[in-house]
Order: structure tokens, then sequence, then C-alpha cells
């Protein structure tokens, strides 16, 4: 499923919808960088949001991961003046057991909902900013959802150049291998960021402060929950943060600010690495234009900020 052909690019008479459409599933309370990226998500007037869904981030932090996140987005819609304006859903409070076995939640109902009504024209893009648990369970409850117009742009995964920016397996896809390897091999399209890429959107400290410091109390929010994070998660000086969710914004926004190279689709190992799958096609983004995604975002929320003032 080719979504943004060259041939249709050029043609009048193809009907482009005014507003495209968007579910965020979210592990909002994971770190610090999830925030951000729903924030500009809500921000964006092209994006008409169809539902907030709220994910697991695992039990190494918590034992009420999912929760928490809810928390989280019910927090962030408040500093916005969207409570009970923005569809929100719990998903999954675990990852699934088996490639077998869906975990049912309002989050993956969601999903297969709003994804009967995607067209070729008018597509579902679901973006996930943490383990691919309900995606994966909409597909094993209602595996025609492969067949329909949904984009899945996940921001997980180890780079596929044989280096890695942190030891280990990549945090995102170490919550959920299973629903990893179930989308991965269902044929549904998807856009992975992987974390060579998601890790070098870094801001720091200082920018925070000279962009969005003065942007009232959602501004405020942001960058002291960001300063909290590190201060609670590093042992070490630090006065920066990589904002690794916000490519799946960008990308939604304006998908050629991403660079994508088409492989086939890999199955992940049980240590996160990559190993031979199936022939779906799949897109990795090798580089995402962090100028526009970065000064879109702090536009979006200092305007944001003069609007609730005024």
């Amino acid at each position: 499923m080719n979504i943004y052909s060259n041939s249709e690019a050029g043609r009048s008479d193809v009907v482009k919808p005014s507003r495209r459409r968007v579910i965020i599933d979210t592990d909002a309370k994971n770190e610090a960088d999830d925030q951000f990226a729903i924030v500009h998500g809500l921000l964006s007037p092209t994006f008409d949001i169809r539902g907030l869904i709220a994910a697991h981030f695992g039990t190494r932090r918590s034992d009420r991961s999912m929760a928490e996140s809810r928390e989280e987005i019910d927090l962030l819609l408040d500093l916005m003046d969207l409570t009970g304006q923005v569809p929100v859903e719990n998903g999954a409070p675990t990852g699934i057991a088996d490639e077998q076995t869906p975990l049912d939640s309002p989050g993956a109902r969601l999903i297969i909902e709003e994804s009967k009504l995607a067209s070729k024209d008018d597509p579902l893009f679901v973006a996930f900013l943490g383990p691919l648990t309900d995606m994966a369970s909409a597909i094993l409850l209602d595996p025609e959802i492969v067949h329909r117009d949904v984009v899945v742009i996940w921001i997980g995964g180890r780079g596929y150049q044989g280096y890695t920016t942190y030891p280990g397996i990549e945090f995102n896809l170490s919550n959920d291998i299973h629903a990893a390897n179930v989308v991965f091999g269902s044929g549904i399209t998807v856009w992975q960021v992987p974390s060579d890429v998601y890790t070098k959107v870094s801001v720091s400290y200082a920018e925070l402060d000279e962009k969005i410091g003065d942007a009232g109390p959602l501004g405020k929010y942001l960058i002291e929950q960001l300063h909290e994070w590190n201060a609670a998660h590093h042992g070490e000086p630090i006065e920066s943060r990589s904002l690794g969710d916000s490519p799946a914004i960008a990308l939604m926004l304006f998908p050629r600010s991403g660079d994508m190279r088409v492989r086939p689709a890999p199955r992940f190992g049980v240590d996160g690495w990559y190993l031979p799958g199936t022939d779906n096609p799949i897109s990795v983004c090798e580089h995402v234009d962090v100028r526009f995604l970065l000064e879109d975002m702090f536009a979006k929320i200092r305007r944001f900020a003069r609007q609730r003032s005024a």
C-alpha cells in the first residue's frame, strides 16, 4: 500500500482531507519525552486526534505503568484545557504472553474501530511511542486490519548499522518483543524510527529555557518534569535530553521530513537483535529533520501560551 505515490501527488482530482487522522499510543510516564510529543500532536491543527491510548512500560519502574501513563495524559490535557475534549483510552497493562494471544483493551478496540473508517485518501496513522502491544492485540483481534489503510509509526528497535547508542536491548522493544514480531510479520504498513535516529533529537536545558521557559504553566511543566527525570535516573551531571518520541509527530506532519529506506521486515530475537523475517516491506527512518521538528514544536507551545494568556 503506497499512501504517498508519485502518481497521485500530481493529480488534481484526488480529494485531500483537510486534517490527518491520528491516534497516539504512549507510555507517557515512562520518561520525559512523551510529554513533548503528545503536546506537539495536540497543538498541530492538521491533526484530527482520534484518540490517545495509555500504554504500559513494563514492570521495571512500576507495577502500574499503564495507569501512570493514563494519569500523565490526563494531567497534560488539564494543562491544555482539553479535558473531556480528546478521547482517551487505556491500553493493555502488560505485554502479550505470546504471538498468538491478544490482550483486549479499550485502546486496541479504538484502533480497530478507527481503522474501519480509513481509506486510501484518508488513512489512519497510529503512532507508538512505547511498546507495540496495543497494535499487535488489534491485529490478533481483527486480522483484517492489516488490509486497511493504516500506517503504524513506531519509535523503537536498535539501529541497523551494527552499532548501538546504549548497551543492551532497546527499551521500547524490550517491553514487548512478541508484539513487535506480530506487527512486523503481519504485512501492515510500518514506519520504524530506530534508536540511532531517535536519540539524535537532543535539546539542552538552556535551549528549553530560551524557547519555552516563559510559555506559561505548560512550558513550565514540560521543562520541570524533564529536569526531575534526569535528576532521578542519571548518575552523572547532565544538562540535556533526547526528545526521542518526537520524530513520530514530525513524520505525520510532513512525511518527507524523514529519509526512509525500504527494508524486508525483520524478526526480533530475545536479545533485541534483528533476525531474518518476512518479505513484507517496511520503511525505516534513517534521518529526521530535527530543525523542523523542534522549531515547529517550540513555536506551537509559545503560540498556545500567548493565546491562553490573551
